[in-house]
């Protein structure tokens, strides 16, 4: 009999990165200038004007992270490729230089004994590209299928699991709506037709993919559950709208064929008809579904707060991170059940799961304490496990963040990382939830209890 405090052999145990978050030198060898990099040096868009120019330099350390990798007892490692490195213009001429970056890091990886995990597009895209109209453009599909079958036939050989997008959720709302984000737009009109041209740029990168790959992909989204602050009508018509929007707005397009009925509400006479034949593309099957897991909302009816119509409820009695939000583990089971049941049972990654809590700027001796952290990883793995004991197939678990890195935004306001990043002098020191992590991986989950 299977002992249930154990996660199944072969169970991916990894941690998460982006490019722009992490790399630094943006610009080196060859590489186009992205749409974050032209968004952080714009004044104001940022916390303390800050930028990913050197992020944790993991662009010339990567073999001293890789080997911190290993030591940390990790099995796999989701990082992204960045688009403007490999084709600066965003079509046409390819950068070698920046292809042989990520081949060497995944050779590395390989000979670390971590499988490595590439997720093609986390929101730097080319400016070059941004300046032809970026996401709002019908273009993009065809522009991404060119980028994503050059990373394919350079990386595919060696890289078994693949990621299209990350979040198109965050890079529609944050940076098309809210205007928080990379290029910065505040756009009701644009909205929809940047959700509808990333989906179907995901599409077509999975349809380049059956042509050229040998391996599995998927598309990884956020989910956020929502709940209803009361029983009311109006809150419950609240929590339905947002969760519509917001977890149903990407998944339903791609395993249903249709967008949510409450998104033409939400938008009003901004939602456009988009033509029939796009469905074809924009459902192809995919391998897996990666969900990204932070945190739950508390919501009810406010006319006053659009485009969805709900505000946020804080739940006073519970922890909430330094980005204010509230650890709730059990919606993480309750997310992953969801999932399996909306997406027909599709395996399951939880591509990243994390938080940031207070760490400070300088680390002493060879572990920095974080137990609030450790509690957060104790308490959403169990979750994962007990999804699992229902029946969800979830095949691996990445913590956000390998490193504390550029929070977007927020800048270095926000550590996330499993390991302390000094940003003066680049020291890595790990965190007692990097420690914890190890046990569990050893343990292949006893350390949970």
């Amino acid at each position: 009999m299977p002992d249930p405090t154990r996660f199944p052999d072969g169970f991916l145990w990894g941690a998460a990165t982006s490019a722009y978050q992490v790399e630094g030198s943006p610009l080196a060898d060859g590489a186009g200038v992205s749409n974050w990099h032209r968004f952080s040096h714009t004044p104001g868009n940022t916390e303390g004007g800050e930028t990913g120019d050197v992020a944790c330099d993991h662009y010339r350390r990567w073999p001293d992270d890789v080997r911190l990798m290993a030591e940390l007892g990790l099995k796999a490692y989701r990082f992204s490729i960045s688009w403007s490195r490999v084709l600066p213009e965003g079509t046409g001429r390819v950068n070698p230089a920046g292809l042989d970056f990520y081949s060497r890091l995944v050779d590395a990886l390989l000979e670390a004994g971590i499988t490595p995990m590439a997720t093609l597009y986390h929101w730097d895209l080319p400016a070059a590209l941004d300046d032809r109209g970026g996401w709002v453009n019908r273009d993009a599909a065809e522009w991404f299928a060119e980028y994503a079958a050059t990373a394919f036939r350079a990386l595919d050989d060696r890289v078994p699991l693949w990621a299209t997008l990350n979040e198109p959720w965050v890079v529609m709302h944050e940076g098309y709506l809210a205007g928080r984000h990379a290029p910065g737009h505040r756009s009701l009109y644009e909205a929809p037709r940047v959700t509808h041209n990333l989906l179907r740029a995901h599409g077509a990168a999975v349809r380049a993919y059956r042509a050229e790959g040998r391996g599995r992909i998927g598309l990884v989204v956020n989910l956020e559950p929502k709940y209803p602050a009361t029983d009311a009508p109006a809150d419950r018509a609240a929590a339905a709208r947002a969760e519509a929007y917001m977890n149903r707005h990407y998944l339903d397009p791609v395993f249903l064929g249709r967008y949510p009925e409450e998104l033409r509400e939400v938008f009003g006479d901004a939602w456009p008809d988009f033509p029939a034949e796009d469905w074809a593309l924009i459902r192809e099957p995919v391998d897996w579904l990666g969900i990204n897991y932070y945190t739950r909302s508390v919501v009810r009816d406010d006319p006053g707060a659009p485009p969805v119509r709900a505000a946020r409820v804080r739940q006073p009695r519970h922890a909430h991170t330094e980005m204010d939000w509230e650890v709730y583990p059990q919606a993480l089971e309750d997310v992953l059940v969801w999932a399996r049941d909306r997406c027909g049972g599709v395996p399951l990654y939880v591509t990243e799961n994390g938080a940031a809590f207070y760490d400070p700027p300088v680390a002493e001796g060879d572990t920095l304490e974080d137990p609030l952290r450790v509690a957060y990883f104790r308490e959403h793995l169990r979750a994962v496990r007990r999804a699992m004991e229902r029946g969800v197939d979830v095949r691996g678990y990445f913590a956000w963040s390998l490193l504390d890195n550029f929070e977007w935004s927020a800048g270095y306001s926000r550590r996330f990382g499993i390991v302390h990043v000094d940003l003066e002098t680049q020291r890595r020191t790990p965190k007692r939830s990097a420690r914890f992590l190890g046990e569990v991986i050893r343990g292949g989950g006893a350390a949970l209890g």
